[in-house]
């Protein structure tokens, strides 16, 4: 019953901290009320690629004729669908629990709360209580689907994420409030499918924490798609009416009122801190958020944050790298802290978003002097090929030193593309050296060579 660190919470943050700590030779267990892999891999960034792969294959049917080949109408078996995520995910969390065994990390089912004295007591799904004790405790609870007041979510009519992808049946129509990864993703692959989707985003562009071009290029190709978007505008009410949802949206232009067979709230998320014994312990919080230091710690000795409940983006990738810091920090590696100006962010939706660095608006609010180039998939050869001409590849250059600021991508396949400029970023590489260094052709990467030869006025495919 005594380890060396307990990991409360077994999601990309959880898991990776735990084998990261059995690698280094902590005695190990690790904390889950629910299942392995948590939201992440059962309900979150793994069965929702899932579904959007199987929307593609539907358009690939739906536009087989474009490449020369004729197929005899496609048609969406919608349980199928479900069904083949729920076991993509499935079969990702059994590869969780491979994982905890290789590496001979202790799984304990049930609910966490912490003690004083390094002390944690976990109820199981039967009430019977029992006491561990570690000399590290991480917390790794992640977090839920935000619920606005005005939008309280029934798992019916006001949906969640998880319910999205859950559904017993095809809705007719869909309303889906809020147009971040979350909601562009799922308003996507219901549109593909052929429920009617319509996007309400409160503020003035979808996908607003992109550059802006970026949420210009990809409301025409969503609109072109048969998506409404409905901007600087907010869901005020939802009202049951039979079998269909009145629901009100309130903008500039004063209030209407739409109908959907379901609304989906993709306004965000909630971090799970509470019923934790976070109060009982002391561990500071601020705005839903638990304090720590750049490697974790909380203002208690021996409990660690990480993942979607500290400050900073709340994405599976970050809080691996933070699991991964923290315990190395612990077993005394000389480890450097997480450079958050440089993590990337993707939305798969079609075409895809990727994105690393500052928008050209934050980088001249900055005060660099920049150099930008961009270059559009119409003029790539490999886009064109595969028919996937939408979109464009923009980099933002410090003219002074070269520096890469920023990178952002929309089209097929971008969010494979956008390491290359993470690691650029990362080696502090300049302009010059992307330029000069050689990209395979014919390929939808080349065109990261292009736009930094646009923005150095060497372009040679414009």
């Amino acid at each position: 019953m005594n380890y060396d660190i307990i990991v409360i919470g077994s999601g990309p943050g959880g898991y990776v901290a735990a084998i990261r700590a059995s690698q280094l030779g902590f005695k190990t267990a690790v904390i889950e009320r629910e299942a392995l892999g948590g939201i992440c891999l059962n309900w979150g960034c793994i069965p929702t690629k899932a579904l959007l792969k199987s929307a593609q294959v539907f358009e690939y049917l739906n536009h087989a004729e474009d490449y020369g080949i004729k197929v005899d109408g496609g048609k969406v078996d919608f349980s199928a669908v479900v069904k083949r995520s729920r076991g993509v995910a499935d079969g990702m969390s059994k590869g969780i629990q491979f994982l905890m065994k290789k590496n001979k990390i202790d799984v304990i089912m049930g609910t966490a709360t912490v003690k004083k004295g390094g002390k944690i007591s976990v109820k199981d799904k039967d009430g019977a209580e029992k006491e561990y004790t570690a000399k590290h405790t991480i917390l790794a609870t992640g977090a839920r689907s935000r619920e606005l007041p005005n939008l309280k979510q029934d798992g019916k009519n006001v949906i969640g994420y998880r319910q999205a992808m859950n559904l017993e049946k095809q809705p007719e129509s869909m309303v889906v409030v809020g147009s971040g990864a979350i909601g562009v993703e799922f308003a996507y692959f219901y549109n593909a499918i052929g429920t009617k989707v319509t996007i309400v985003e409160f503020m003035d562009r979808i996908v607003p924490v992109e550059d802006e071009e970026v949420s210009k290029q990809l409301e025409r190709s969503l609109k072109k798609a048969g998506i409404k978007i409905m901007t600087g505008s907010e869901v005020t009410a939802v009202k049951q009416s039979g079998s269909t949802n009145k629901v009100s949206v309130k903008n500039s232009k004063g209030t209407q009122e739409l109908e959907a067979t379901v609304v989906l709230s993709a306004v965000g998320i909630t971090p799970n801190i509470e019923n934790l014994g976070l109060e009982a312990v002391g561990v500071k919080t601020e705005k839903g958020h638990v304090v720590v230091d750049e490697y974790y710690k909380t203002n208690v000795d021996g409990v660690y944050a990480i993942g979607d409940i500290v400050k900073g983006q709340a994405l599976a990738h970050v809080a691996s790298a933070e699991g991964i810091t923290c315990v190395e920090k612990i077993s005394g590696m000389d480890v450097d802290p997480i450079n958050y100006n440089n993590i990337p962010g993707c939305t798969y939706c079609s075409p895809e978003v990727a994105s690393v660095g500052l928008t050209e608006k934050a980088a001249k609010e900055a005060g660099y002097e920049l150099k930008i180039g961009k270059f559009p998939f119409s003029a790539s050869g490999k886009a064109s090929a595969a028919g996937a001409k939408d979109g464009f590849v923009k980099m933002i250059y410090d003219a002074k030193y070269g520096e890469l600021l920023g990178a952002h991508m929309i089209g097929a396949n971008v969010t494979e593309m956008i390491a290359e400029a993470v690691v650029a970023r990362k080696l502090e590489t300049t302009g010059h050296e992307i330029l000069k260094a050689v990209h395979p052709h014919p390929t939808m990467s080349e065109a990261i060579m292009e736009a930094t030869a646009d923005a150095y006025g060497e372009v040679i495919h414009l």
